[in-house]
């Protein structure tokens, strides 16, 4: 099991996946805004999206929980 986690305060401006979904080690999860640029916060694991925190429009701090990779 693998926690994602937000590395600054930023807006999340897309989800690219769902729970459930099949990812690989460096797929984008979601991608986030800050200071006008979009930054992809990346898979670190193979494996299923367990659980996902956040939706399109949530802000996040630094360290909340992005996803769970299983």
């Amino acid at each position: 099991m693998a926690e994602v986690r937000a590395e600054m305060v930023a807006n999340v401006w897309k989800v690219v996946v769902a729970e459930g979904d099949q990812v690989e080690d460096g797929d984008t999860l979601v991608i986030l805004e800050s200071m006008k640029m979009e930054i992809p916060v990346l898979a670190e694991d193979d494996g299923v999206v367990a659980r996902l925190d956040v939706s399109e429009g949530d802000v996040v701090q630094e360290g909340d929980l992005i996803a769970v990779i299983e």
